[in-house]
Order: structure tokens, then C-alpha cells, then sequence
């Protein structure tokens, strides 16, 4: 075989290998089937024009996938959020997010008297609370406006890489 060939052959079969590695994973699909109901739970429990930066600003949905897509994160963990998000778009029989403000509060009310639905809505603000107050490296705590609210600084010296290797 000549150089020239290998090299050409050598290119193909590398992004073949490539475009199969960017296959959306089975938690991808089931989180892109769920995250306007996660996003709009995040932005109802850290609205715009309140003391705390929005969810919405921070990038808390990004976030959240991110973090939950890591190798490391708990799998237990990971099907419970996808799963209560579900539960609670079942539970009102349309589309959570078209719902007025008030009828957001008064379903997640109804929700968090289950112990099904505190558990989930306490996950879902702890979720979203790290990422409002982590490190700016993980994509969220944008320009560190989380600390600022709370007149806090992180720690330095900071991580220089986004997760531990394990």
C-alpha cells in the first residue's frame, strides 16, 4: 500500500471512530426529553429579579446535565431526577412549563406533599444550589455572581480542571 492511501484510509477510519463516539448516549436522550421541565423547576425555585442570581442566568440547566453526565455522578441519583421530572409532568396532564406562574407554584406545592416529590424537589435545589455557588469552571456561577450575592469568596486557589479523575 502506498503512503498516500494509508494516510487517506488512516483519516477515514479515525472520524468514523469519532462520529460514533459523539452517538447520543440512552441518559442524553432521556434528559433532552425532560430538561424543559428541570429547567422551568429551576427557574421557578431561582427566578429572575430576586436577591440570588436566576437559574436561568447561571446556566443552572447546562449544569446540571454536565454534572449528571459524569462518569462519577450516582446513578441512582441520575434516574430519580429524570424519573421525578417525569412524575411531575404526569401528574398534571400537560406540558409543566406552558403553566402560569401560579399554577408552576401551586403544582410543586401539591408535589412536595408527596414524599415522592419533596425528596425529588430537595434534589433538584440542592442540584441547582451547586451550581449557582461552585466554582465559575464548571460553567456555571457565572463572572462568580453566586458569591457575590451571598458577599462570599470561593477558595483559592481554584480547581485548574473541572473534575477529578478517577
Amino acid at each position: 500500500m502506498k503512503r498516500r492511501k494509508f494516510l487517506i484510509l488512516g483519516s477515514v477510519f479515525g472520524l468514523c471512530t469519532y462520529a460514533q463516539a459523539r452517538e447520543i448516549s440512552d441518559f442524553e436522550k432521556a434528559f433532552k426529553k425532560v430538561e424543559s421541565t428541570l429547567s422551568v423547576v429551576q427557574e421557578h425555585m431561582f427566578p429572575e429579579k430576586s436577591k440570588l442570581p436566576s437559574a436561568k442566568s447561571m446556566n443552572a440547566i447546562q449544569f446540571l446535565f454536565e454534572t449528571m453526565s459524569h462518569k462519577s455522578f450516582d446513578k441512582d441519583i441520575r434516574v430519580f431526577v429524570l424519573e421525578g421530572a417525569k412524575e411531575l409532568e404526569i401528574r398534571e396532564k400537560v406540558r409543566f412549563s406552558i403553566l402560569p406562574e401560579k399554577e408552576k407554584e401551586k403544582a410543586l406545592r401539591e408535589y412536595e406533599k408527596t414524599n415522592y416529590g419533596s425528596s425529588w424537589l430537595s434534589h433538584m435545589m440542592t442540584l441547582t444550589m451547586e451550581g449557582l455557588f461552585s466554582d465559575p469552571i464548571y460553567g456555571s456561577n457565572v463572572k462568580e455572581r453566586g458569591w457575590e450575592s451571598l458577599h462570599v469568596h470561593g477558595g483559592h486557589p481554584g480547581p485548574k480542571t473541572r473534575y477529578m479523575e478517577s
